[in-house]
């Protein structure tokens, strides 16, 4: 899978696209990326992606963007993994807000070189959110490029949208997150040194680094961790600002694996979040602390025991 930075002209052939956020990159982006790799195959053309960095949310109210589900390199694995040929990548600043509708769409036929566009109904882009798919559908009838919408993707009667899936994460509902992802919610990162406390308590811990200050949920978790030479290993991880040892700190994603004592520092590694145990608690001394640590760590043995 080819990546650019931006609109950039490409002297290849013209490729099918479609544009957003794809945070999540839940069901409702999937098939849209399967229908538009299907119309793709049928023209004979690669599959593009363009999506913005950061989130136009962020741009504008960076204080109200709601939490990421997914970083940029989590979005272009799945990406990848989904069929895509080519990503464009567009620095959502300033002078990106300002562009026209217009311009953008003349921007992604001239310079991305857009011979088939699909976009989801609701969609809207350009300065003021003032491009829709009829003005897409028009430009392209003018300049030869064809333009298809995608009607929203339902579950039980749901509409499928990453708010869908953010709310579910901070309810604590992982199975309903996964129904809407098709997968296990995942955070991945490289493995960083923290404090030494688990080790300290019996219970070593691997700290994975967050992308973002504002993560989708939190509490203690059932989870699996995925690393490259490791296989699949069973674990469960703490998500949170560690109340009991720190007041007023940044959230913290710190997983203890079941017997592994491997030295993991840089490497990179996903955890899927499969079960929720409980809310994080701030508790009156660390051997407090200890005690649930111990009981969370036998709750997840049994779950995984039981859905194993």
């Amino acid at each position: 899978m080819l990546i650019f930075r931006g609109l950039h002209p490409y002297v290849a052939q013209p490729v099918a696209l479609t544009i957003g956020n794809f945070d999540g990159v839940h069901l409702g982006h999937q098939a849209l990326l399967r229908q538009l790799r299907e119309a793709a195959q049928s023209r004979g053309l690669p599959v593009a992606v363009v999506v913005f960095e950061p989130h136009p949310r962020e741009f504008f109210t960076p204080l109200q963007a709601p939490a990421r589900l997914t970083n940029m390199r989590e979005k272009l694995e799945l990406f990848a993994a989904l069929g895509v040929d080519r990503v464009h990548v567009c620095r959502f600043n300033s002078r990106f807000a300002h562009m026209s509708a217009t311009d953008f769409i003349h921007a992604l036929h001239e310079e991305v070189g857009a011979k088939f566009v699909l976009i989801g109904d609701d969609f809207r882009f350009g300065s003021g959110r003032s491009g829709d798919f009829a003005l897409m559908e028009k430009i392209g009838a003018q300049h030869g490029f064809a333009v298809q919408a995608m009607h929203s993707v339902l579950h039980d009667g749901i509409r499928i949208s990453s708010t869908a899936v953010r709310v579910a994460l901070a309810e604590g509902r992982m199975e309903v997150a996964q129904r809407y992802l098709g997968r296990p919610y995942s955070i991945s990162g490289r493995v960083e040194h923290g404090d030494g406390l688990g080790k300290q308590l019996g219970f070593p811990t691997a700290n994975i680094q967050l992308k973002h200050n504002r993560p989708p949920l939190s509490g203690i978790f059932v989870v699996q961790a995925h690393a490259e030479g490791m296989g699949v290993l069973q674990g469960v991880a703490s998500l949170g600002v560690r109340p009991t040892v720190r007041q007023g700190g940044r959230p913290v994603l710190e997983v203890h694996l079941f017997e592994f004592a491997q030295q993991i520092y840089n490497r990179h590694m996903r955890l899927d979040f499969l079960h929720k145990l409980r809310d994080e608690e701030k508790y009156p001394d660390v051997e407090t602390l200890k005690r649930h640590i111990a009981l969370d760590v036998q709750n997840a043995k049994k779950w995984f025991e039981h859905h194993g």
